[in-house]
């Protein structure tokens, strides 16, 4: 039986791995073992981090808008519920932004919801 090397395509396979840590810390982006051991953690914990990250932001956002309405004399909560009572359909992420980016725009938002 012939011998048979496989030295080009077990390279190959390390190099994929290793093409998926580029940016890890210390050895785990050049170390083969410890590449495979991050690479395994990582992949667990990805799903649950883009799940994560939108809590985070909506958390945020919260946080934003009641320091911008507080400014102006009411609370997010009081904000929110008038919001909702007069029908606006602005969402906490355009609001924030509101908050941060046009003041001015935000404070008549508050203002309409006082009328």
């Amino acid at each position: 039986m012939p011998r048979v090397k496989r030295g080009v395509h077990a390279h190959k396979r390390r190099e994929k791995t290793l093409k998926y840590t580029k940016g890890f810390r210390w050895g785990r982006k050049s170390k083969e073992r410890a590449a495979k051991e991050a690479l395994l953690h990582a992949w667990t914990h990805m799903f649950r981090g883009r799940k994560q990250k939108k809590r985070d932001f909506r958390a945020l956002w919260n946080v934003r808008v009641n320091a911008a309405a507080r400014a102006e004399g009411t609370t997010y909560s009081k904000l929110i519920s008038a919001l909702q009572k007069k029908n606006v359909e602005l969402d906490r992420k355009i609001l924030a932004d509101l908050a941060v980016q046009e003041p001015a725009v935000f404070k008549k938002v508050i203002a309409f919801t006082r009328n």
